[in-house]
């Protein structure tokens, strides 16, 4: 499933197609802390939230939407990045996901004017949400700087998993205009072999060792050091309440 893609804001779209990520949102404990971790981290301002968490705020990057940070409203909730997947209806994928072999954590749920959304789990257990656009279609840019570049899944299965979202995602995987920004490799190429299944995201950065000791210096601290890969130089980092995401150079 992993493939490259270099490309640049202006093809991000109005609508993202089915199976593509178009949004990633962050659950932490201390929304004022993240605002200063991201903003200087990344460069992002901060507006009225919008998108797959009601409570929160919208990230912009040079006036773009970007990403939403939210606090978390239960402190037993995790500390997570989640990419959230387009879908024109939500409550049809969300009965395909469960046919598939997977389960719905939060049915379909109208966000206002913005759109729908709702949380799901693959057959190993990693989450990601689904988003059914309204006023809201997602990343106003992507493949950037600042911005959204690559979700992986960590997997222990990947045969498993690659029929499951094959079969979610065709289209947008392998279909004749596919140009895929999310992968799959097992979890232990990076991670500990007891790591759950998980999606990783990925934002991009003009240079991935620099960043690091921004990282350090803003209270976060980074997990995995820079590695190469198939679609560019990664780093897994954590941010200063124990976030985690990844930062790509390309």
């Amino acid at each position: 499933m992993a493939a490259s893609r270099a490309s640049d804001a202006s093809d991000a779209p109005r609508t993202y197609p089915e199976g593509v990520p178009c949004w990633v949102d962050a659950q932490l404990p201390d929304l004022d802390a993240g605002k200063r971790f991201y903003g200087e981290l990344f460069g992002w301002t901060f507006g009225e939230g919008f998108g797959p968490r009601e409570a929160g705020v919208c990230a912009r990057h040079h006036g773009e939407p970007v990403a939403a940070l939210a606090a978390k409203w239960d402190g037993r909730m995790p500390t997570v990045w989640t990419v959230s997947f387009a879908t024109p209806d939500a409550a049809a994928l969300a009965g395909r996901i469960e046919v598939a072999g997977g389960q719905m954590i939060s049915a379909p749920t109208r966000i206002g004017l913005f759109g729908t959304a709702a949380l799901a789990a693959d057959p190993e257990g990693a989450v990601f949400g689904l988003w059914q656009p309204g006023t809201h279609a997602g990343f106003g840019k992507r493949h950037e700087p600042g911005s959204f570049c690559w979700a992986e899944l960590y997997a222990r299965h990947p045969a498993a998993v690659d029929r499951f979202y094959g079969s979610l995602f065709h289209d947008a995987l392998f279909g004749p205009d596919a140009a895929p920004d999310f992968g799959r490799a097992p979890v232990s190429d990076v991670f500990p072999a007891e790591m759950p299944p998980h999606f990783l995201v990925h934002f991009g950065v003009e240079d991935c060792g620099a960043v690091l000791g921004t990282v350090n210096r803003l209270g976060g601290r980074v997990q995995v050091p820079p590695f190469d890969t198939s679609y560019g130089r990664v780093a897994v980092v954590t941010d200063n309440q124990g976030a985690s995401f990844a930062v790509l150079q390309r």
